[in-house]
């Protein structure tokens, strides 16, 4: 289907019976006839929606919650992406003049232009709409706080990631005033959104900056249907892999923050000790091929290394389930990413990286945390591997510790939180 600016499409019915959020949703929006408009939602994603990635599964997550907690959405996003179906929400897509078809992980001259029929849509709809707050993601925060003020309404700032720290590591902009300069204005958007709420990592810079900013730090669950035993095996002769050969499995983008160059410089040294084991890479696209290393194409055609497109995130359960070790080489960066979540939830040896982010959920009980250097992570992946019985015990305590901390129930439970905090907010303040 091809929506034209401003089109919006309502969805009533669920396509994924299999996903908790929108069968709770349906019973509550049956008991409802009619959604009072005072607590139809904007919410603002500057992203293709949907695709099986990071922020868009962060933004799927708080659509299905509050579809589930019976507050209308209207979902204004790019043009770019898979229509879904959820409940009580509407999907407007903003106008394509450049005819862009994707849009790249991160910052891009693609995301800037997009962001130009997103504002003013933004302030379309504000004008237009009737709205009990704007939750406004990345840097649709922007013109939201300003609109905001504008329309009196209260505006949540999801803070996905460090917009300044996207420009330095992505762009690279070593020079101290322009990063200063972009240090002051995520200070001065803290500091103007009247809800901030920041991925798993995100929260300790946020009172750094913004001391008193409401800020509340959340954690996604993960919510994939759990693989079949069969469903593995299948895809171990897919992938041409024998029985009985250790899988080293990274699945997430590929971009230069993950550490991909380190962790493939590593191979050679764990091959020399498990000769046998092998290494799958989920996430290859177009956008974001995969990072340039010397030896990459020699291990590929020794067979030691598997490459794999991006897969979608209905078949990432069956990938998890194929490895013997996950792993997150992750160099650097502020906010976590979603796979912790799926990594634990899936019952397998995790060995990441030990820097503050990874930090925020693993631990040595439930991880190998290792120094963010190739010969680190080699000897992170061997402990594991000469080790099974460690390895059990570190995925049955992650599962356990996701079990507890990161199910669906407790994410809808904060979200609700939340938003009773925005309406008293709303009430108390007038707006």
């Amino acid at each position: 289907m091809r929506l034209s600016s401003g089109q919006a499409v309502t969805v009533d019915v669920v396509s994924q019976p299999n996903r908790p959020s929108t069968r709770a949703a349906l019973r509550v929006l049956s008991a409802r006839s009619a959604a009072p408009a005072s607590r139809r939602v904007l919410l603002v994603a500057p992203q293709p929606f949907y695709e099986d990635r990071g922020t868009p599964i962060a933004v799927r997550h708080v659509v299905e919650g509050l579809s589930q907690l019976g507050y209308p959405v209207d979902l204004l996003t790019y043009p770019v992406g898979t229509n879904i179906e959820v409940p009580g929400m509407r999907l407007i897509r903003t106008a394509n003049p450049f005819r862009f078809k994707s849009v790249p992980v991160g910052l891009s001259i693609k995301k800037i232009l997009l962001d130009i029929p997103l504002a003013v849509e933004l302030h379309a709809r504000l004008r237009h709409g009737a709205y009990s707050c704007v939750h406004a993601v990345e840097e649709a925060a922007f013109p939201a706080v300003l609109l905001g003020r504008l329309y009196r309404l209260p505006v949540i700032y999801d803070m996905q990631s460090s917009l300044p720290e996207q420009l330095v590591t992505r762009v690279g902009l070593p020079i101290t005033p322009i990063r200063h300069l972009l240090n002051q204005l995520e200070a001065w958007l803290l500091t103007r959104a009247d809800f901030v709420v920041s991925s798993a990592g995100l929260a300790a810079r946020v009172r750094r900056l913004a001391p008193g900013a409401r800020v509340r730090e959340w954690h996604y669950p993960s919510v994939m249907v759990p693989a079949q035993p069969a469903d593995a095996g299948r895809l171990r002769r897919g992938l041409g892999i024998p029985p009985n050969v250790p899988v080293v499995l990274y699945g997430g983008t590929f971009e230069s923050y993950q550490g991909l160059p380190e962790l493939i410089a590593a191979i050679p040294a764990i091959r020399a000790q498990v000769p046998n084991a092998t290494f799958v890479l989920v996430g290859a696209d177009r956008a974001n091929g995969l990072v340039s290393h010397a030896g990459a194409e020699s291990l590929i055609e020794s067979g030691a290394l598997r490459i794999v497109d991006r897969q979608p995130r209905a078949k990432m359960a069956a990938y998890l389930a194929l490895a013997d070790v996950l792993v997150s080489p992750r160099a650097y960066g502020g906010n976590l990413p979603l796979k912790i979540f799926d990594y634990l939830a899936a019952g397998r040896p995790i060995v990441a990286t030990d820097i503050p982010t990874h930090r925020t959920v693993l631990a040595e009980d439930r991880a190998v945390l290792v120094a963010p250097r190739t010969d680190a992570l080699a000897q992170g992946i061997l402990t594991i591997l000469g080790d099974p019985d460690l390895g059990r015990r570190l995925a049955a305590t992650g599962r356990r510790y996701a079990e507890t901390h990161f199910g669906w129930t407790r994410f809808v439970d904060s979200l609700e939180s939340l938003y009773a905090e925005v309406e008293q907010y709303a009430n108390v303040a007038g707006r």
